[in-house]
């Protein structure tokens, strides 16, 4: 009789999602994940099922009691909903960098900050020139943001080739072109401002900033107040997902205490713990008593950043990238990517991004304001520019606002968008994998 070797499950199942944990141990994975989901749009958008695409996201949804309901669409709830959470992440990132990063003393900030300025500018100016005169013209910000879930995932596939400095100052140039884009949104793609309701934010902000004043630790209450905030700005004529940002940068940044004085408490708790006899009941409350006191060291920004990066990475912004990348090329020709629109958003993101970063941090680099960050060559630096220029999820968002109710121009936009993206990414991938190797580190 035959003998078989029979495998144990647990062992079969983590064969089984071994490479799953890899992929999403990966740095990378988030911005693959995101790719991914935007060429799916594309075929899905320009295939025999583009009508279940179009149908899907365009469905109509209604929210409310009585005769008070909220008319809106799938798409609408994804950008105007659930996005807000993913710049309340934003919001939390940059208090992060601010109160304990890389953005905590001017010398760190200044080199990003100034790249991040020019590579704002130029872009801007870029498509404004080409677009000048035209309905177009007020899509002048699209091409200012930097995707940094791309832009450090392409980075990450150049592991080993791009210094540790590089990759720090590209994420603190990301951080502040989120500050810029949340700017421009705020500032110019509001619907008309009606005071009450913004004096009715401010004093919704104002718990918010007692909330963080007094250690509030609870996300409940954090998330009633933010319900309340996009509620606010929403009728007050602000776009409402910057209520998310306002939230983020209200949670605590700094523990309730500090970490020596809770740590010297339990170690004499612990002795007398150990001491004691054995009893399931008691040890459960002490180990529960345990668990509270390490929380009062971890800030609560910290905790919320960790609960909700996953939901960010690997849901909200792929399901972001699935409902606003589905253009129709059905009808379109070459020529068309000549039309100032298009044309102005890919330069803008693949020449004005790169000649922007790169001009400015040079100027910045030999006026002696800073020094050239990880002690990088100069086409080094130009290829970390180039990624720069790869605009994704804030140019999307940037366009759904700028052309809501114009269509054509909607798709035109989109059109630059991806398309400046990917010759970023693709031509400073190929600058960096093939260029010079980064400088070791001094001894």
């Amino acid at each position: 009789m035959e003998t078989r070797t029979v495998v144990p499950v647990p062992r079969l199942f983590q064969a089984a999602v071994a490479p799953v944990q890899a992929f999403f141990r990966l740095e990378a994975s988030s911005g693959i994940l995101l790719a991914l989901c935007a060429v799916a749009a594309m075929v899905w958008a320009n295939s025999p099922w583009a009508s279940t695409y179009v149908s899907l996201f365009d469905a109509p949804l209604a929210l409310g009691l009585g005769g008070s309901v909220s008319h809106f669409t799938v798409r609408e709830l994804i950008n105007d909903g659930l996005m807000t959470v993913f710049f309340f992440l934003v919001g939390m990132e940059i208090k992060r960098e601010l109160a304990a990063g890389e953005l905590r003393t001017l010398s760190r900030a200044l080199l990003p900050l100034i790249a991040a300025l020019g590579g704002m500018v130029v872009p801007a100016a870029l498509y404004a020139a080409l677009n000048a005169g035209t309905p177009a013209l007020k899509g002048w910000a699209i091409p200012m943001a930097t995707d940094i879930a791309f832009a450090i995932g392409c980075l990450t596939l150049l592991k080993g080739r791009v210094s540790h400095g590089l990759v720090v100052f590209l994420t603190a140039l990301a951080i502040f072109d989120d500050i810029g884009g949340i700017l421009v949104i705020a500032m110019f793609y509001g619907t008309g401002l009606h005071v009450e309701w913004l004096l009715g934010a401010l004093g919704v902000t104002g718990l918010l900033w007692l909330c963080n004043r007094y250690y509030v630790r609870n996300g409940v209450v954090y998330a009633v107040l933010g319900g309340a905030l996009w509620y606010a700005m929403h009728h007050g004529g602000v776009h409402a997902t910057i209520a998310g940002v306002v939230v983020g940068m209200m949670i605590p940044a700094r523990p309730t205490r500090r970490g020596r004085e809770v740590l010297e408490e339990l170690h004499g708790f612990i002795g007398q713990l150990l001491r004691e006899p054995e009893d399931e009941a008691v040890r459960t409350a002490q180990l529960l008593h345990i668990e509270e006191q390490l929380e009062d060291i971890e800030p609560p920004l910290t905790r919320f950043v960790h609960l909700w990066h996953g939901w960010v990475a690997y849901g909200i912004v792929p399901l972001f990238a699935l409902a606003n990348s589905g253009i129709s090329l059905k009808g379109m020709q070459l020529s068309d990517l000549l039309k100032p629109l298009p044309l102005g958003v890919m330069l803008g993101l693949f020449v004005g991004k790169q000649v922007g970063i790169f001009l400015f941090t040079w100027v910045a680099v030999k006026a002696g304001l800073a020094e050239m960050p990880g002690r990088a060559s100069l086409l080094q630096l130009h290829g970390v520019a180039v990624v720069g220029g790869i605009g994704f999820t804030v140019a999307l968002f940037v366009a759904g606002l700028a052309f809501t109710n114009e269509p054509h121009l909607l798709t035109e936009a989109k059109l630059g968008i991806l398309l400046g993206s990917l010759l970023s990414a693709v031509v400073g991938y190929v600058l960096l994998r093939f260029g010079p190797e980064p400088a070791p580190k001094p001894a």
